[in-house]
């Protein structure tokens, strides 16, 4: 697909009647076309008024404090232009204020992929900060990402990853994890206890037909109380059982911290003081310190990080062919910021 130069481009790109997927490809963001449209006003004008080739240095700060994620894709989306780009690397904590990149270059180069190169920015920002959050709470404690299920499946990825910038340690999502160097991590859900019709044939299914550096971790919420659901399961699969999963549902309670201390203590009178809690549903920066305190070993965290809000970014140019400038109530020329990196 070319680029999106004019508006004329505009009006003769059109959708396929045969497109299945309404998000934008990597194509379509490199053309512009995830673009607003006045940035193609803009470049008419300029063209018009003989500045087209007019070089520019922007900035991006940020609305708030925060964990730097996004960086890596907004750089490669600039990879192929003529353009120099310096910017705080992926994982940064970032204050509110702070510029976070900095681009140098013709505007008609870059121009038009402010819309993206900011929601690239501000979305992985957002979600790899609760992740951060999360992780910090927790300490030696293990927090795994498991959003995926709680947005578009195009940006589930990039979410995912960007909570393991933010710190967690690790992600169910394929993709995610692979992003990000990374296995995905993850057992079985309540499809295959229902379908199978009972917890430790299903724990003993697991245990002979998985890798054997899998962790055998079972969930117990499915049929029966979860204390006796979790001795069964630890009787059964013996010394090989590495822990069991609490997603207890909100229509009975939740996984409370009462709910932890009963499992914990019966599995340690039963000698399987070894046998590890994780506990997943609904689990936010607010409910782990109480869980924690139970006896809750490892997290899994879905929609606290996935509907995370987006740190706002705002693009701002502050200099005109090396001549500082800036929209009132900001200050011409650039800001010094000595932790940018040059990527470009």
């Amino acid at each position: 697909m070319k680029e999106i130069k004019n508006l004329k481009d505009v009006e003769s790109y059109t959708i396929e009647e045969s497109r299945m997927i309404h998000s934008a490809t990597h194509e379509e963001i490199l053309a512009g076309a995830t673009t607003d449209i006045y940035f193609i006003r803009t470049l008419e004008i300029l063209r018009a008024t003989a500045r087209e080739n007019t070089v520019v240095t922007a900035e991006i700060f940020t609305s708030k404090d925060g964990v730097m994620c996004g960086i890596e894709e907004a750089v490669k989306l600039l990879s192929k232009k003529d353009v120099d780009v310096w910017a705080l690397p992926e994982g940064s904590v970032f204050s509110q204020k702070e510029v976070v990149m900095r681009i140098r270059g013709r505007y008609s180069e870059f121009g038009i992929y402010e819309t993206a190169i900011l929601g690239m920015l501000a979305s992985a920002s957002g979600w790899a900060t609760a992740a951060r959050e999360c992780k910090e709470i927790a300490g030696s404690r293990r927090v795994f990402c498991f959003g995926a299920r709680h947005v578009h499946p195009a940006v589930a990825p990039v979410m995912e990853r960007a909570a393991i910038i933010g710190g967690v340690d690790g992600c169910s999502c394929i993709l995610g994890a692979k992003l990000a160097g990374r296995n995905p991590v993850g057992t079985v859900p309540h499809a295959v206890m229902l379908i199978v019709g009972d917890t430790v044939e299903v724990a003993l299914a697991y245990d002979k037909v998985m890798p054997e550096d899998a962790p055998r971790i079972i969930l117990v919420d499915t049929f029966k109380d979860e204390a006796e659901e979790t001795l069964r399961v630890a009787e059964a699969l013996r010394g090989r059982l590495t822990g069991v999963r609490l997603d207890t549902p909100g229509e009975r309670g939740g996984v409370t911290p009462g709910l932890v201390r009963e499992v914990r203590a019966r599995l340690d009178q039963a000698g399987f003081t070894d046998v590890r809690l994780f506990a997943s549903g609904g689990i936010s920066s607010t409910r782990m310190p109480a869980l924690i305190e139970a006896g809750i070993d490892a997290f899994g965290v879905g929609s606290f990080i996935s509907r995370a809000p987006a740190i706002d970014m705002t693009m701002d140019i502050k200099e005109i062919e090396n001549k500082p400038v800036a929209k009132r109530g900001r200050i011409p020329g650039i800001t010094e910021n000595p932790r940018l990196e040059k990527y470009i």
